[in-house]
């Protein structure tokens, strides 16, 4: 049965990237659910730019979900699911989110045309009130999940999304968590990487099913392993010669 989300008030969905110019058929969407604050994007910007030229030609549209009026976050992004539908019909979809917006992502990760999840830097409570009042994980079971976090984040709790990966890692084999050594909530100090390991990820969900081999190593890995992966200097970077 269909999982429709009632209407979200304020909420709509920012102009396509990436399913423009010579691309004519849109075979796969990502929604970008930014923070609480729009002076900290994080890294969904640069994620939305480099979506639009690995992906365009796949026919890949990222669609920004502009957060307004007083329905959740959640909520909103459901009904950007549900957009996605009207719009483009039975493509897959992935939800990336960075902060308030990756806890939204995860939270709404039920609805049935999202395949996959992307959580960066995800706001959730702290490791001690998260084990008393764990976050649902059981409609995770069939996407596949890569969450990224800074060790040194001091807003949002790393191990609170660590123990969140090891309880949807139960449920849910296809789940991962990279990381970033030294990087804080905006994860600024290594950018590059965290969107190149972003974009590696949506396209092998949304397209291919074919990741780098530090992506199929985190979702082969047992936990801890594959939840605690390090996200490499330099990764997404060619080779040098």
């Amino acid at each position: 049965m269909a999982q429709h989300a009632p209407p979200a008030r304020g909420a709509r969905l920012g102009r396509a990237a990436g399913a423009n110019g010579s691309v004519t058929t849109v075979n796969g969407v990502v929604l970008l659910l930014p923070g609480a604050s729009r002076f900290s994007p994080g890294p969904l910007r640069p994620l939305a730019r480099a979506l639009a030229r690995a992906g365009g030609t796949e026919g890949l549209a990222a669609h920004s979900v502009l957060h307004g009026g007083d329905s959740s976050r959640e909520e909103q992004a459901r009904w950007a699911a549900d957009e996605v539908v009207r719009r483009y019909g039975d493509v897959p979809v992935c939800l990336a989110g960075y902060g308030a917006g990756a806890l939204a992502a995860l939270r709404a990760a039920g609805h049935e045309a999202v395949g996959s999840v992307l959580a960066m830097a995800p706001c959730l409570p702290e490791a001690r009130v998260s084990a008393a009042s764990p976050e649902p994980v059981k409609h995770l079971a069939g996407r596949r999940v890569l969450i990224v976090h800074g060790t040194d984040d001091a807003r949002s709790d790393p191990e609170a999304s660590f123990l969140l990966a090891a309880r949807a890692k139960k449920a849910n084999r296809s789940t991962c968590r990279f990381e970033v050594h030294s990087d804080g909530h905006g994860l600024r100090e290594h950018q590059a990487e965290v969107v190149a390991l972003a974009v590696d990820f949506v396209l092998g969900s949304v397209f291919s099913g074919r990741y780098s081999r530090p992506v199929t190593d985190a979702l082969a890995a047992p936990p801890p392993l594959g939840l605690r992966m390090p996200l490499a200097s330099g990764f997404g970077r060619p080779p040098r010669r």
